[in-house]
């Protein structure tokens, strides 16, 4: 395998956004490990799929391994999987807080430490967030997935500052509420109302926002919003 084909990995790549991000990255030249709980292969080469529930403690090593067996770097990670239950706080189970934290808060880190750790100058970080964290809403309770994308966000900031000095860069984008298979259609006109925009959001949208990311050399532990205008006020 060619060393100088830039590698990203995707988490939560099976569908919808993460679908998005693996043809946007390969759009780019870039190969791709693709990852989710249940992935099939890849007719692609260039795409190495890794099935895994990355909550459970050695898949992220598992991923960035791979990774590195089949293509010998690690470029950008991309930690697109997430968990988002909305109830109000007192609602919420410890099976809940079991399933949104190990997703989206030991997700991110195991994957991200195993790749930092093989990662050379010009790699980078890049974690989908929400803008509930900055913005929260009466009609979508969800204070989980503020403590956990708020760490997130905190965290992406920390991890620009840190490295930094070897040439690596970190990001996020925090979402508003995007058009995909999880969102029932009855639900469309409510979720658009969130924001000042009144439309939901596209996959492409979201798509964009990182690969605009990727190749904004200079942008580092910023959290770039892609909402309609919801971390904005309403």
């Amino acid at each position: 395998m060619n060393t100088s084909t830039r590698v990203a990995i995707i988490t939560g790549a099976s569908q919808g956004i993460g679908a998005g991000l693996v043809q946007g990255y390969r759009n780019l030249g870039y190969a791709v490990v693709a990852n989710s709980r249940h992935i099939g292969e890849s007719d692609d080469p260039m795409v190495l799929t890794v099935a895994g529930d990355i909550s459970a403690p050695g898949v992220g090593q598992r991923i960035v391994d791979a990774a590195m067996q089949r293509f010998g770097r690690v470029d950008t990670v991309v930690n697109n999987a997430g968990i988002f239950i909305a109830k109000p706080f007192t609602e919420y189970t410890d099976a809940d807080y079991e399933a949104i934290t190990g997703v989206n808060t030991r997700g991110f880190f195991e994957v991200t430490r195993s790749a930092l750790k093989v990662m050379q100058a010009g790699g980078h970080i890049v974690t989908i967030s929400t803008s509930l964290v900055d913005q929260a809403s009466s009609k979508a309770p969800s204070a989980l997935a503020s403590l956990t994308k708020g760490g997130l966000n905190a965290a992406t900031k920390a991890l620009a500052v840190e490295y930094a000095g070897r040439g690596i860069r970190a990001n996020s984008v925090a979402l508003g509420v995007i058009s995909t298979p999880m969102h029932d259609p009855s639900t469309h006109e409510a979720l658009a109302s969130l924001n000042p925009m009144e439309r939901l959001g596209h996959v492409d949208d979201a798509v964009d926002a990182v690969l605009y990311l990727e190749q904004a050399g200079f942008v580092t532990g910023d959290i770039v919003h892609v909402d309609g205008g919801q971390s904005a006020g309403r």
